[in-house]
């Protein structure tokens, strides 16, 4: 038996183009203070801290902690690449599910450098060499900056496999703008259309244009869980908690298939749902609500039939018949996802949280979903790992 886990408070700030935002340490703080006073806690009340980032020197939560509270407690420190602030989540998540602690707080932030993601140790061996021979041999040799490369790779592969058109992935954008028009905590809140999509400046022509590519931005966001027995004990009330949870790894599938798709995550993110449904005894049609992860328009195509919402080859229909936003079978990114937030790494999945949170909670405001009981997060890291988390209402 393990310990029921609810999500006690939320909070995050808005995300900003790198060289307008805050140093990482104020966007953290702020984020933390938020969730705290949503849980109405003090940081006294904290009993392990989990802080997610990539880009940054070692205790970097440290420094942002601090300046919330000095209390002694464990401070864990979490680089799992796109993936860090889910993972941060669940380790929270298994700390309180476990006994090991009844109070706990997970925060992601990232100060990203402008332009596309780089490597910043090249004198040691790649993460993501394995990943890179295979699109190399799927895709070709290109200069293309590596996530690019990936996705474009996976997204031309899927038009060959199965006749996806690139007007899928421009209906993808537009619907992400006119969701994100409805939030005032994403950067980019101007509606395009399908047509303004496939104008933009081609990054790789026929493929990927530059608006079906998410921005690197800046941000923290945090999240407060707390066992059934502490919210007793405290006299909280939370509206939300965690039905399920798993934190997927590679398989020798995704490089042995050669495929571009494998390479991003696409089987991790099939298991990784197929774990979370069997343990909360549920499926895919019983979720209203899901904040995926769209670092490109392709990818939020692929993970429409990895996480069981339309058949394997099916993500152009799903999108065609309107099934991923209001008025269709889930509502996908009603934040707007990281296509209109921006993605600061090891913010990104406590974003996602944060907007599922107030989803369920119905106070979403101009974005919510009517009736949403139910909501999935998916949160994906190249290297690999990929974290699927399923929320519910506690009443």
């Amino acid at each position: 038996m393990q310990n029921e886990v609810l999500v006690a408070g939320v909070g995050m700030t808005p995300f900003k183009k790198p060289g307008d935002n805050l140093p990482y340490s104020d966007m953290a703080a702020q984020s933390i203070r938020q969730a705290l006073q949503d849980a109405r806690l003090a940081y006294g009340a904290v009993q392990e801290v989990y802080a997610g980032y990539v880009y940054g020197d070692s205790t970097s939560g440290q420094r942002a902690v601090y300046d919330v509270g000095m209390t002694g407690v464990p401070i864990v420190n979490v680089n799992n690449n796109c993936s860090s602030g889910s993972t941060a989540l669940y380790l929270a998540r298994k700390a309180i599910a476990s006994g090991a602690a009844e109070c706990v707080l997970a925060v992601g932030f990232e100060q990203m450098p402008p332009g596309a993601l780089q490597s910043v140790w090249n004198d040691r061996p790649d993460p993501l060499d394995r990943f890179s021979e295979v699109v190399e041999q799927t895709f070709g040799h290109t200069e293309l900056p590596v996530a690019i490369r990936y996705f474009a790779a996976a997204g031309k592969e899927h038009m060959e496999r199965h006749g996806t058109s690139l007007q899928a992935f421009a209906k993808i954008r537009a619907k992400a703008s006119r969701h994100a028009a409805r939030n005032p905590l994403a950067l980019f809140r101007r509606e395009v259309t399908p047509e303004d999509v496939l104008a933009a400046p081609a990054i790789v022509p026929g493929v990927l244009t530059r608006l079906m590519a998410c921005p690197p931005t800046c941000g923290a966001a945090a999240a407060l869980l707390v066992s059934r027995g502490f919210a007793r004990k405290h006299g909280l009330d939370p509206a939300v908690r965690i039905l399920a949870q798993t934190l997927v790894t590679d398989r020798p599938g995704t490089f042995d298939d050669r495929s571009a798709i494998s390479v991003v995550g696409y089987d991790v993110t099939r298991e990784a749902a197929k774990q979370v449904y069997e343990a909360a005894g549920v499926g895919p049609k019983d979720i209203d609500v899901c904040e995926l992860h769209d670092c490109f328009t392709q990818n939020e195509l692929f993970s429409y039939e990895a996480l069981g919402f339309c058949a394997e080859g099916a993500g152009e229909g799903f999108v065609n018949a309107g099934a991923n936003t209001y008025g269709g079978s889930v509502v996908v990114n009603p934040s707007g996802g990281l296509l209109s937030k921006g993605h600061p790494l090891g913010a990104t999945g406590l974003a996602q949280c944060f907007e599922l949170t107030h989803q369920l909670r119905g106070s979403a405001e101009d974005r919510q979903v009517d009736g949403a009981r139910m909501a999935l997060q998916h949160n994906a890291g190249l290297g690999g790992a990929t974290v699927v988390t399923l929320y519910g209402r506690t009443n």
